[in-house]
């Protein structure tokens, strides 16, 4: 203050006015209440910020989760008197990447709500640096007189400073308990990346003594059922809390299915004509049991490393609905050795999970598997021709019979792992084999029952040709199921993770050629999206009941649609293909340009009919099911393809036009605004005869006929041609095109028998 006022003085001296400059070096109330509200501002935002932190009580119990379930995971794999289980040290994997996921998402919340109220701490302490503010808490006379501010404050204070330690105490030891969980989990990656080398080492080793010698009554220890039931529970519990696996996307899908299936037998059915479905043997009205076979099926590869007592629980639940299903559908021999399987297939999970010693499970698994491979041999020489027509399944049981054998000999010889995995995998993958060619089966029925229904629905016959629709699905459902089931053969050997990288590996490696990179990788996704495109536009026209070959009417409209979504169907295929392979664009410009160096030498007329069968198809000058003529040509349009369109003569020839030549010739449409056509009828008779008698006789027949078009009145005019005669020449509309040669040959017969009772001579 002393200086300031020096400095006035130093003015005044200079004859200078300062009275605004040394007003504003005086601070007012308002200016204390202004840094004050600052305060109390940063003080409010404290227990905003920290109520903000909802997630802390959500991680803190995910850790608890976490903390035990890691515990259980290290108490798993420490354990050194049992040998290890291949199936659960997948699963084990699994669920610690999950764990190795959460845990990281956990430490990036709370590393994110520190920083906030590490800034919050920041901005706490920048209001100490406030001059003004060091003031007001430093002068008597300035504290007196925000009294009621300070008494406010000083409570907010306190409640600040609690929530302020206690948040940063609570999240300093959750990132410690997280980091903590790191850090096992990555000992516990280490641990099961080791014990699954081990096991894919040991197993090829004598890992038991020869079956023949003596026992080692120590390593033949049996396990309590209780107990190790009880693992088992709770590590699937904790696999089913933290994986993240498409287990609903399978359960949409299979309701979708359901419903599918259900809706379309509804339909028939409420039309009364379920007897046009007598030939499925599969899909029922009430599909129930064929949806959780389909379900249960599926779910192996919707779950690859899923607990063992999950898969086995998922294989025993297919083994007894299978069971159901071919109750009536087998013959009683044939159900015999169903059965037999069934047993065969059930009696390893039963002695695992009774926790029975070593000792006793290898003998009883030698029981089995030379009983499989006897089982295998009386059951091939029992399969009829139409039975071993069934590739999979034909395959799927010398494979069944082959590990069989090795497994005897593996258990034999002392290489327990071996002997579990090869006979497990051999039953198992026939048991999927046979329910993936169920379900293959089935998908091709719900096809052809949509197919039917739709037509039904539409007034348009049940029958049609179904059987090239019916060849292709089966090819498709075929590849699908062996994929399917080539997966989790694989899966079940543990190689699959192998085999997956190595080919992921081959098809995402940069490859170069000139200036041009690809992978692999990306020109294979780029020809199956291409591929499924074509597929998707050429049978979605079935789906919906349409063969091609109907000549409806009130169907043209519908084609066309169908036709519009096939080509969008193909464009955006190509388009969605483009994108997804990660193709360079700026390559496929210059080919596209490249391209179109060659149109212009050569491809004009091509481009030319691609671009004609797009105007004709957005244009809808000729539309499916139309009649035309074109040049010399006459018949009904049969299809319209992007680059030619099909015409089916009376005669039943197929005549394929280019869409270019449609376009550039005069198109004769007999159906585009309407199905109507004049019918002329030309009749010579002889004299005398009562003008009037006879063009009302004519006019109540033409009246009569169904097909003819009562709202445009028939034209009949009699002219005579000489003494002896006169022509009768007779106009009407028929109502359907197609039946115009009917119509005329039936009333041309009727006039014929009328006149006859008439005496009327026609000459």
């Amino acid at each position: 203050m002393g200086s300031a006022f020096a400095q006035k003085g130093r003015l005044s001296d200079k004859g200078q006015d300062v009275s605004i400059l040394s007003d504003s070096a005086t601070l007012t109330k308002g200016d204390y209440l202004a840094h004050l509200e600052k305060v109390f501002e940063t003080v409010n935002k404290v227990p905003v910020t920290v109520g903000s932190f909802k997630k802390l009580k959500p991680i803190e119990a995910h850790l608890t989760q976490d903390e035990a379930a890691l515990a259980l995971l290290k108490s798993r794999l420490m354990q050194s008197d049992r040998s290890p289980n291949l199936q659960n040290l997948q699963m084990d994997q699994t669920l610690l990447e999950e764990l190795q996921s959460n845990n990281k998402d956990c430490l990036s919340d709370l590393d994110e709500y520190e920083k906030e109220l590490r800034a919050l701490k920041t901005e706490i302490l920048n209001l100490r640096k406030d001059t003004v503010l060091i003031k007001v808490f430093t002068v008597p006379a300035i504290q007196v007189m925000f009294k009621e501010q300070f008494a406010e404050l000083k409570k907010k204070r306190i409640v600040m400073d609690s929530l302020l330690k206690t948040t940063t105490l609570s999240i300093n030891n959750l990132q410690a308990r997280t980091s903590s969980n790191l850090i096992n989990i990555k000992e516990l990656m280490y641990l099961t990346d080791s014990q699954l080398d081990a096991v894919s080492i040991k197993a090829f080793g004598k890992e038991r003594r020869y079956l023949w010698e003596t026992v080692n009554r120590r390593a033949n220890k049996s396990m309590g059922f209780r107990r190790f039931i009880k693992g088992e529970q709770e590590i699937s519990g904790y696999y089913f809390v933290y994986t993240r696996s498409s287990r609903l996307l399978l359960l949409f899908t299979c309701t979708i299915f359901f419903f599918w299936v259900f809706f379309n037998f509804r339909s028939v059915k409420q039309r009364g004509r379920l007897e046009t479905l007598d030939g499925f043997s599969l899909v029922s009205p009430q599909p129930y049991l064929i949806t959780f076979i389909m379900l249960f099926a599926l779910a192996p590869i919707f779950d690859l490393r899923a607990p063992a007592l999950y898969i086995e629980a998922v294989e025993l639940i297919l083994a007894i609905l299978l069971t159901v299903f071919f109750r009536k559908k087998l013959d009683s021999k044939l159900f015999y050795y169903w059965c037999i399987f069934v047993v065969l297939l059930l009696a390893p999970v039963f002695l695992r999970l009774l926790g029975m010693p070593p000792r006793y499970q290898r003998w009883l698994l030698l029981f089995l598997t030379t009983s499989s491979v006897a089982y295998g041999i009386m059951v091939w020489k029992m399969l009829d021709e139409k039975t071993k027509r069934y590739r999979m399944i034909l395959t799927t049981g010398f494979i069944y019979v082959g590990f069989s054998i090795i497994a005897t000999f593996c258990n034999l010889f002392g290489r327990f792992t071996l002997t579990q995995i090869f006979y497990s995998t051999g039953v198992s993958s026939l048991l999927n084999a046979i329910s993936l060619t169920i379900l293959a089966k089935v998908l091709v029925e719900a096809f052809l029952l949509q197919m039917k229904s739709s037509r039904i629905r539409k007034g348009f016959p049940e029958y049609f040709d179904w059987q090239p629709v019916i060849t292709g699905l089966k090819r498709l459902t075929g590849i699908g199921a062996t994929l399917i089931w080539f997966v989790i053969f694989t899966t079940n050997l543990n190689i699959f993770n192998g085999l997956y990288e190595s080919v992921m590996e081959i098809l995402t490696e940069k490859r170069t050629i000139g200036n041009f990179s690809f992978t692999f990788g990306g020109i294979v996704l780029f020809l199956g999206i291409i591929w499924v495109a074509n597929f998707l536009q050429k049978y979605i026209a079935y789906f919906f009941g349409d063969t091609g070959d109907d000549s409806f009417d009130d169907n043209k409209g519908e084609r066309s649609k169908l036709l519009v979504t096939r080509l969008v169907l193909l464009i955006g295929g190509f388009l969605i293909a483009v994108a997804a392979s990660g193709l360079p664009i700026d390559k496929i410009t210059v080919i596209l340009g490249a391209l179109g160096v060659g149109i212009g030498l050569g491809l004009q007329n091509i481009v030319s009919n691609f671009v004609s069968g797009i105007i004709l198809i957005f244009d809808k000058t000729i539309r499916i099911g139309d009649i035309v003529e074109l040049s010399n040509k006459k018949g009904r349009v049969k299809e319209i393809g992007v680059r030619s369109s099909t015409l089916l003569s009376d005669e039943g020839a197929e005549i394929i036009i280019p869409n270019g030549s449609i376009l550039s010739n005069n198109i004769i449409n007999w159906t585009l605004s309407n199905n109507q056509m004049r019918v002329d009828i030309s009749l010579l008779i002889a004299k005398p005869f009562n003008s009037t008698e006879v063009v009302n006789l004519i006019r109540e027949i033409i009246v009569e006929n169904n097909n003819v078009f009562i709202s445009k009145e028939p034209i009949i005019m009699i002219s005579p041609v000489s003494k002896l005669n006169s022509t009768i020449n007779i106009y009407f509309w028929c109502k359907d095109i197609s039946k115009a040669d009917l119509t005329r040959s039936m009333i041309n017969a009727q006039i014929f028998e009328a006149f006859e009772q008439k005496n009327i001579e026609i000459l």
